[in-house]
């Protein structure tokens, strides 16, 4: 094993690396690293692993191991995507078949089936802080107030963390509803914020989400408040693609200059299952780091880190780029906490309250108090006086984590729980089921008696239930709504449209070339299956396409395409296949009202075994076969 962490450094200022040093070598399979006052914490099987530069020449030559038994049987859903919240505790995502047993010093610590930590590593605190209904969690960023996201990333979703966060019991996962709203893609890794002087204003607090299979590149979306608690999303903009095969943008992060640096992975091969671990086509030296500007617009000054004062750092909290103050935080944590808490308080008196910004700076004062392990209880209660609710909303998650040196935190909780807005009472009602049977059910018997929305009320339900042991009544699923054509359909008709529309869109299905709506992929050369008479107009020419695939030109809609397509043969039964084409032959604007039988794929494929042995049909030889009108 030799995997590196990599320091590239651009010496002469003109926005290319011309210097590389490794920082740390012969390690294997490092899924995540996050850069704090301590040193670098890496995911390395299954141990959180310390390495430190001790002599000041960037690279490592110290090695702790600091937790051990994350588990690592299936490497990829390894701890992975660390990325530190505004106190720096490092949050880290796990994939579905994990099955982690981590001895702590505050006792052990489980998980099951997908979720993700938090390690405090001033307090030496993990907590497997929510455990969710997801594959692969790759991708986690905080907005600027501190509020936790993060993506599907064997789905298509991004979702809002702290909805289910509640303290989990044991293989009791909950949900984490989806909030794109369009151009859903997948799979998605990496994950940010715009936040940065040098790209427009009209688009800070976007989310920019990177793809790698299908559609090669970033989407962007507007997130905004759902109400008062929750969020929803809205599609900006394409902001990136390549017609790079190899192109695998795998995760993105504002640069102290305001511009936006990706790392392409470039890799032929990036399945775990479809390909032999040894293919010489997997790519083990070569990756990309692109860098994005906005030329019309300056770049944003560098904010002196290293080297400045300490009341230079605390002045840097209040400019606008979270990236700057993430970075800034981390500097002040790394400083004496008795000098950082006294020039906290002086700073705080300094803020002018005229500031649109004021409760924002305030809510960083918190935050680097919290920081440094002294919380200061003065600053902290006027968060939670502020007249913004995302400030007292951020106030509030303070409490739960300092609740150890705060005499009044059940009170304040409680408070909480009955604030006007949904958001904060959502915080507190999270906040109470880490606070023991007691304090917990007293938060909750105020917090359920205001109004409880869509956004909190799965999670109050699963919080008091673990309280009380009272069972949970799962509402009966709505069935899938039917198109127009389809619904005088036979029944059989209809549950195989419906059972196909799932398996279209699974992760691993149709759904990751060919689009949500059937559209395809133009600039990948994936012709659309929507309004396609390859796909409605002779159904045994789209089953030998789906069992045994085609390569070579197709015109579809009057565009060319020159690709290839891997039949399902052998890698989903047939009765899935069937199910599958019924669907998008009834699907969008497809209206061939019949269905696709397991009969008829079973007949097809006997009838066919042989070019199982040649590979994909040739399209023109299919057309000659099956002539189009």
């Amino acid at each position: 094993a030799n995997d590196k962490i990599i320091i590239f450094e651009d010496t002469d200022g003109d926005g290319k690396a011309d210097k590389q040093i490794n920082f740390v070598e012969n390690i294997h399979i490092p899924m995540g690293f996050e850069i704090t006052e301590h040193g670098v914490f890496v995911s390395l099987g299954n141990d959180l692993v310390l390495f430190k530069d001790t002599n000041g020449d960037d690279k490592a030559d110290t090695k702790q191991k600091v937790i051990s038994g994350f588990d690592d049987h299936d490497t990829h859903h390894a701890i992975s995507s660390f990325c530190a919240d505004p106190s720096g505790a490092i949050y880290m995502g796990e994939g579905v078949f994990s099955h982690s047993n981590v001895e702590t010093p505050y006792g052990p610590v489980r998980g099951t089936n997908g979720g993700f930590y938090r390690f405090n590593a001033n307090k030496g605190k993990l907590e497997r802080t929510t455990q969710l209904v997801i594959p692969n969690p790759w991708g986690i960023a905080f907005d600027d107030w501190g509020q936790n996201f993060f993506l599907h990333t064997s789905g298509k979703s991004f979702s809002w963390m702290q909805q289910s966060a509640i303290k989990p019991q044991y293989n009791v996962n909950l949900k984490s509803p989806d909030l794109l709203s369009g151009n859903k893609v997948r799979p998605t890794s990496g994950v940010e914020f715009v936040s940065s002087r040098h790209f427009p204003d009209e688009v800070q607090g976007d989310a920019i989400i990177c793809n790698n299979i299908g559609y090669l590149g970033a989407m962007q979306h507007q997130v905004m408040r759902d109400g008062d608690n929750g969020y929803k999303t809205k599609f900006r903009q394409k902001l990136f693609q390549s017609s790079d095969p190899y192109f695998r943008p795998v995760d993105l992060e504002f640069a102290p200059d305001g511009s936006l640096y990706v790392v392409d992975w470039s890799n032929v091969l990036i399945g775990h299952m479809q390909h032999n671990a040894r293919d010489p086509k997997r790519d083990h030296a070569h990756g990309r780091i692109y860098r994005i500007t906005y030329p019309s617009r300056p770049l944003v000054p560098i904010a002196k880190v290293d080297g400045a004062s300490i009341e230079e750092l605390l002045e840097n909290l209040k400019l606008p780029e979270i990236r700057t103050r993430y970075r800034t935080r981390r500097e002040l944590r790394g400083r004496d906490a008795g000098k950082v808490a006294a020039a906290l308080t002086t700073w705080v008196a300094s803020l002018d309250k005229a500031d649109a910004r004021y409760d924002h700076h305030l809510t960083e004062a918190m935050w680097v108090s919290w920081g440094i392990n002294k919380i200061d209880s003065a600053i902290l209660e006027a968060v939670l006086k502020s007249k913004e609710p995302r400030a007292r909303a951020a106030g509030t998650r303070a409490v739960r984590y300092n609740a150890d040196k705060l005499s009044n935190a059940t009170e304040l909780l409680k408070q909480a729980a009955a604030d006007p807005h949904a958001h904060v009472r959502h915080e507190a009602m999270i906040a109470a089921s880490w606070m023991g049977k007691e304090k917990g059910l007293e938060i909750l018997s105020v917090f359920e008696k205001s109004p409880i929305n869509s956004w909190s009320s799965d999670a109050f339900q699963h919080a008091k239930a673990n309280f009380t042991g009272v069972k949970i009544v799962v509402p009966e699923k709505k069935k899938e709504k039917l198109p127009a054509h389809l619904k005088k359909a036979h029944r059989r008709v209809q549950n195989a449209y419906r059972h196909g529309k799932k398996a279209y869109n699974h992760a691993e299905s149709c759904v990751v070339c060919h689009g949500v709506e059937g559209e395809g992929n133009a600039l990948a050369k994936i012709p659309p299956l929507d309004g396609s008479k390859w796909a409605v107009q002779d159904k045994e020419l789209l089953m030998k396409i789906a069992i045994h695939g085609v390569m070579g030109e197709l015109t579809v809609k009057g565009k060319k395409y020159n690709s290839a397509m891997a039949g399902f043969n052998g890698r989903i039964d047939n009765k899935e296949i069937a199910s599958i084409l019924t669907y998008v032959r009834n699907a969008w604007s497809n209206k061939a009202g019949d269905e696709v039988t397991t009969q008829e794929v079973n007949k097809l494929l006997n009838q066919t075994k042989d070019q199982s042995t040649k590979g994909p049909y040739k399209a023109d030889e299919l057309l000659k076969a099956h002539p189009l009108k």
